[in-house]
């Protein structure tokens, strides 16, 4: 039963970090767009926000809870699919980083990158989210 609860919570926090991180490059567009003081201030807070409210907690939430959820069946580890999953989690992992670190460019006013760029940014959490689902879900190696 304890198993259950820990897997609802870890889904329930990788849907709110999947929202923040599909969010925060939509920002990232519109901020790269930004030709005004007030909108470029208004963003930084937006941004910043959530980052550290909702996508830093949700990130550390859903990791604790699949690394809590890997030390009740250790067995997952000698599974392929649960190999590729933790390998794909580690690449979503490095792009929350990298988006602290494009929020920071922002903050301190030198991003350099056109609002095309974080349009293409943007989409490359969905080549994480769908192979994750389905290797969860289908386990199929």
């Amino acid at each position: 039963m304890l198993y259950l609860w820990i897997q609802a919570f870890h889904i329930i926090s990788i849907v709110t970090w999947f929202a923040a991180l599909f969010y925060l490059p939509r920002l990232f567009v519109y901020h790269a767009m930004a030709e005004d003081e007030i909108s470029n201030e208004r963003f930084k807070v937006m941004e910043r926000k959530l980052y550290r409210g909702i996508m830093n907690p949700s990130a550390i939430v859903a990791v604790g809870m699949g690394i809590w959820m890997l030390t009740l069946s250790p067995g997952l580890l000698d599974t392929g699919w649960m190999l590729t999953k933790l390998g794909l989690v580690t690449a979503l992992i490095a792009y929350h980083l990298l988006c602290g670190q494009l929020l920071q460019a922002f903050a301190d006013d030198r991003n350099e990158r056109s609002h095309k760029w974080y349009r293409v940014f943007n989409e490359l959490p969905v080549l994480v989210l769908v192979p994750v689902v389905i290797l969860a879900v289908v386990k199929p190696f």
